[in-house]
């Protein structure tokens, strides 16, 4: 999901990623001020990513040979990511089926699923949105907390 509109707007906040980040994937605090795709149950969640981008080590500044001449890619991926916060309506990725109104919580690969009758608080991330729920493994609305 390379780019991921959003449906109401307070403005992200741009961080420097950890790691390769694509947009819609929620997203968590890691040391060093980075962030990194969120793991299942993180109490960490920022928010969710809004463009792809990579960490600036991952960059790639050499050129390859192509049919004998030096090639560079011009279109880099950025080195910083807008990142959704609260009261944000933005369409990520649900690893399990999740109907209208359900509180989510984060799964592996920065991923959302309803939460469990008791979770921790602080694991809830944001509520479905989707009027018709959304079914597992397809993208629908979350609005983050």
């Amino acid at each position: 999901m390379p780019g991921v509109p959003m449906k109401f707007k307070s403005g992200p906040i741009t961080y420097t990623p950890a790691e390769f980040i694509t947009g819609g994937q929620l997203v968590e605090a890691r040391g060093s001020g980075r962030i990194g795709v969120a793991a299942a149950g993180s109490t960490k969640v920022l928010g969710v990513a809004v463009t792809d981008a990579i960490n600036p080590e991952a960059v790639v500044t050499t050129p390859t040979t192509v049919q004998g001449r030096p090639v560079l890619n011009a279109a880099l991926l950025p080195t910083t990511v807008g990142v959704a916060t609260s009261g944000i309506e933005v369409p990520v990725t649900y690893s399990g089926a999740a109907a209208f109104g359900d509180k989510l919580v984060a799964t592996a690969n920065g991923q959302v699923a309803p939460a469990a009758a008791t979770p921790d608080a602080r694991t809830i991330v944001g509520t479905c949105t989707a009027p018709s729920g959304v079914a597992a493994a397809a993208v629908g609305l979350m609005r983050t907390v």
